[in-house]
């Protein structure tokens, strides 16, 4: 599904957390029923209903490889202690998932919670398949500050369809070995440090083929940090349409240090390829670059891809921005969504607050599974507990942004009208004022389709 990000399917050992699962108030009891459609009308904040309902089932879909089989149950088991009703939990497969979502939510009998890809949420959103959870956003936040990686594409219009569950995020992968014979003893923490020491790197390591920091044309995950980090966006929404931004002054600016940063540091046979040919994890495996934008799965391949790389020879860190801050990152993630058909939206309801709670959080979904939790208070929580080589995915998940919330989005990811900005501009085939001018131009239309 070319408009979701890869996500890591790998889990993240974060060593032992103490943190309990605390049971969910049981609060008031009731039935199940449509208590959470008669609550959208009258723009206030509700609690999330909490109705018993023994004899009934929920229905809740959840991608294959995104919770283990000890996190559904642990969830499931909270639920019916709580709700008193059953849960049928069915595993679907990645494979023409969009088609069959899209039908399911379309029938008289849909799933009544999914998991959702995080950049999913806007198609599924304005073809009326979900339910608008904002009546119940406060609650299901429960005094948490949510990931605006996760957040912000499932908020359309200024409705929230679905609720943050966990995220997988990008930092910087570097070989320990390299660094230190080219003299670099420090872990940069500013853009000017990570230069600097990237310029000691290519001095100890002058071939034409060898990259400080490999970072392909056509990856725009990582392209599109230096934009938003000057401040700039891909896309705005202006009253009910929407427009292209990278034409704006920050993002031109940003766009600008990425061309002078890709072509500075990166093999000039980067400039108009992609991340999986050559998969950059061999070529840093290799010892052909010496420092990679990645995901921590990507620890794992690369010590496959050379066995004799250890742990120990690699080292993390957010990307440093100009701005002072660390990059913002795009999360890859997944949302939990309701059904707008469902006839159990209730207990959908607290499905959901419980599967998003901090504990559960905080125990299951980091703890257990290793994903990056869904909110701010959760992932310092994570982080201070996770293998020192992984904290830096968690420090760089703390700011992060999104691709516009639109249906269409998809199309330009699809399609890869995002990438070739970055490539072109890498190449130099293009400026960065003709690459923003084009892509505007095509987003302008592309996001607008369904206006």
């Amino acid at each position: 599904m070319t408009h979701v990000p890869r996500r890591q399917r790998r889990r993240i050992p974060l060593g032992g957390l103490a943190a309990a699962l605390v049971v969910v108030s049981l609060g008031a009891s009731g039935c199940s029923g449509s208590a959470g459609r008669a609550a959208g009308g009258d723009g206030k904040q509700h609690a999330v209903p909490v109705v018993k309902a023994e004899g009934k089932t929920l229905t809740v879909w959840v991608m294959d490889g995104d919770y283990s089989e000890a996190t559904r149950k642990a969830m499931k088991e909270q639920f019916t202690q709580q709700a008193g009703a059953d849960v049928k939990i069915e595993v679907q497969n990645w494979d023409g998932i969009t088609t069959k979502i899209t039908t399911a939510l379309a029938t008289s009998m849909p799933p009544d919670v999914i998991d959702i890809g995080n950049t999913q949420v806007a198609s599924f959103a304005a073809s009326g398949g979900l339910m608008d959870l904002s009546p119940y956003a406060k609650d299901l936040r429960q005094g948490q500050t949510w990931l605006g990686g996760l957040e912000e594409p499932a908020t359309v219009d200024g409705k929230l369809y679905a609720a943050p569950s966990f995220a997988g995020a990008r930092a910087v992968i570097y070989n320990k070995k390299i660094w230190d014979a080219a003299g670099v003893k420090s872990v940069p923490t500013t853009y000017d440090e990570l230069t600097k020491a990237l310029r000691q790197v290519r001095k100890a390591n002058p071939a034409r083929d060898f990259s400080p920091f490999y970072l392909p044309g056509l990856y725009w995950h990582t392209g599109v940090q230096f934009v938003w980090d000057a401040g700039g966006d891909i896309a705005a929404k202006k009253g009910s349409a929407w427009k292209g931004s990278l034409g704006g002054g920050a993002a031109q600016r940003g766009l600008a240090e990425y061309k002078s940063f890709q072509n500075e540091f990166s093999a000039p046979s980067t400039r108009t390829i992609d991340t999986l040919n050559p998969d950059q994890n061999r070529v840093f495996a290799d010892g052909k670059a010496s420092a990679i934008s990645a995901t921590s799965a990507m620890i794992a391949l690369i010590k496959k891809a050379n066995p004799k790389i250890k742990d120990a020879d690699l080292g993390t860190f957010p990307f440093p921005g100009k701005s002072g801050k660390s990059q913002p990152v795009m999360l890859g993630g997944s949302d939990w969504g309701i059904a707008a058909k469902s006839a159990h939206q209730d207990l959908a309801l607290q499905w959901v607050k419980i599967a998003t709670d901090p504990a559960v959080q905080t125990k299951w979904v980091a703890g257990h599974d290793g994903w990056i939790p869904n909110s701010e208070g959760a992932v310092k929580s994570a982080g201070e507990k996770a293998d020192p080589l992984l904290r830096a995915f968690f420090d760089a998940a703390l700011r992060s942004k999104a691709t516009p919330a639109s249906a269409d989005w998809a199309q330009l990811e699809g399609n890869k009208d995002i990438d070739k900005v970055f490539s072109s501009i890498a190449s130099g085939s293009r400026t960065p004022k003709q690459a923003a001018d084009t892509f505007d131009t095509t987003a302008g239309k592309v996001l607008n389709a369904g206006n």
